[in-house]
């Protein structure tokens, strides 16, 4: 391949993890004209996932934001698989697994083995972890950096870039053009640190809105009223926190308490015990919250 690589090179995405961060991106690349893989661990897993895409897909249509036929174009250029094999011709793929460390060290660790372009993009949509750790999982370092979508994808039209001390100018810049020339996306830069730059001012927050809510200083609707109509914020904290999923949270409030060992990042007693019961907010269909099943 001859010249400096850009986005309009990035043509095969692939994407492990179809839940719901995995599923929006899966959506917008394959809404944007690329031919995309998505991994599942399971078939049902992956059935589940690829319905969640089509369904996202068919709200669009009724809602006019795509047309039938950019829908079922879409859904022609979506693949989901067991095998991480199917992966092994992709120009970029982004990593979209649980909130795990030791789970994501082990998937890059794969990736290095079985993509087969030199320089393929090897990114990692993490809300925390650090992008380091994920690299020299590998034995190319400087191809790994930080993709950090927004829930829900398909909606929000921002993404963090995290490059490591390691990851190259050209990867960052591939990266970069291929989250806004090719899905058409807003970029903010951060560097490696646990948190980047939204949840490190996000989690704070919603940890002081549990904690507050914990000790009885206001209700919960008074909390979330108070963020609405005080600071116009279009969803209270206590909301917000459900729509991440408490699990995640409390994932992401633990990545950030063992790099800064601030103690704003420590996760209230409150949260661990209702992820314990598996009260993890609208993915369960109760968190702080109660919430109807998904029609």
């Amino acid at each position: 391949m001859s010249g400096t690589p850009s986005a309009a090179d990035i043509r095969r995405v692939g994407v492990i993890g179809c839940g719901l961060m995995g599923a929006g991106i899966a959506e917008v690349c394959c809404r944007s004209g690329l031919d995309v893989v998505v991994h599942e661990v399971t078939e049902d897993a992956a059935r589940a996932g690829l319905s969640r895409i089509t369904a996202s897909l068919d709200r669009g249509v009724r809602r006019s934001k795509l047309t039938g036929a950019e829908r079922d174009a879409a859904l022609a250029r979506l693949r989901v698989s067991t095998d991480l094999g199917d992966l092994a011709d992709r120009d970029a793929v982004v990593e979209a697994a649980t909130e795990d460390e030791t789970v994501k060290v082990a998937l890059f660790a794969t990736l290095d083995r079985i993509v087969v372009r030199e320089d393929a993009v090897l990114a990692s949509n993490t809300s925390s972890l650090p992008i380091m750790k994920l690299a020299m999982a590998t034995a190319r370092p400087h191809q790994v950096i930080g993709v950090h979508f927004f829930n829900p994808v398909p909606v929000l039209g921002l993404v963090e870039i995290v490059p490591s001390l390691l990851t190259s100018p050209q990867t960052q810049s591939r990266a970069e053009d291929f989250v806004t020339v090719a899905l058409g996306k807003r970029v903010i830069r951060s560097q490696d640190r646990a948190g980047f730059v939204v949840n490190a001012l996000l989690v704070p927050y919603l940890l002081s809105a549990i904690r507050m809510l914990e000790s009885g200083f206001a209700s919960a609707a008074d909390i979330e009223t108070g963020m609405v109509l005080g600071c116009a914020h279009p969803l209270g904290p206590l909301s917000l926190a459900d729509l991440i999923g408490l699990d995640t949270l409390t994932a992401i409030a633990e990545a950030m308490y063992t790099e800064f060992k601030d103690p704003l990042h420590a996760a209230p007693p409150l949260l661990l015990r209702m992820v314990e019961a598996g009260l993890l907010g609208r993915k369960s269909g109760r968190g702080f919250h109660d919430y109807a099943p998904a029609a």
